[in-house]
């Protein structure tokens, strides 16, 4: 199976950056942690200009680094990620409003009511989808779904095959709700089980400190011959 085809970096919103910057926060989002040579490979830049870059990041406190253990003598080798002020760049889709809503609504009818809520936007999705799903092989339902939730800001990457497929989430567009709330994380794989048509196993978690949320999903044994891959 080849990777995931990767959209370019304007193809996510950075706020406040772009050209080469913007594409190593990009990166760095995507990758979760990685060197100047890696950075440099995936990006087509000199490594040069990507000590350049990470040092003007680093100085604006949106990169950190460490240094990593080498099994080999040489020079030591560093390993860079994006700090929370890093993190903060990139689309958080929630306003003060919704946390007030969430809040009032707490106070008035429990937490259970706000988790409802919540989830109630994957019943919609699911609801706008589903006419696209009808009927889709695997496949094809996987690029549809990964292209929604990269649409809603996930930075959403996609695979499958007629058997099985796997999707990744680099970028959680409500993240300080699912801290409050992480029932929502749990709405969101049975909303995944419900348009992709198949069992759902989350890998990955942001929650829980991975660089991704990341679910495998296996398909009931649908007749598919060909695969995609899409981000």
């Amino acid at each position: 199976m080849t990777a995931p085809m990767q959209a370019p970096a304007d193809g996510y919103p950075v706020r406040g950056f772009r050209g080469a910057r913007g594409q190593v926060l990009i990166e760095l989002k995507r990758a979760g942690r990685a060197t100047v040579r890696e950075l440099g490979a995936a990006l087509g830049l000199s490594a040069n200009a990507i000590r350049h870059h990470l040092k003007e990041l680093e100085a604006a406190g949106l990169v950190s680094y460490r240094r990593e253990q080498r099994k080999s003598v040489g020079a030591p080798r560093f390993s860079y990620a994006l700090s929370a002020a890093g993190e903060a760049v990139f689309p958080q889709r929630y306003k003060e409003t919704l946390t007030q809503l969430l809040d009032h609504l707490v106070a008035r009818e429990g937490r259970e009511a706000a988790v409802a809520f919540l989830a109630s936007r994957y019943d919609e999705l699911a609801a706008r989808l589903g006419p696209e799903l009808a009927g889709a092989s695997p496949a094809e339902r996987m690029r549809i779904v990964t292209r929604a939730r990269a649409d809603e800001g996930y930075m959403a990457e996609g695979h499958a095959t007629f058997c099985c497929g796997t999707l990744t989430e680099h970028h959680c567009a409500i993240r300080e709700v699912s801290e409050r709330f992480p029932e929502i994380c749990d709405a969101e794989a049975r909303f995944l089980e419900q348009v992709l048509g198949g069992r759902v196993e989350r890998k990955l978690h942001l929650l829980g400190g991975d660089g991704a949320c990341e679910y495998a999903v296996r398909f009931p044994g649908l007749a598919d011959a060909g695969s995609t891959e899409t981000a």
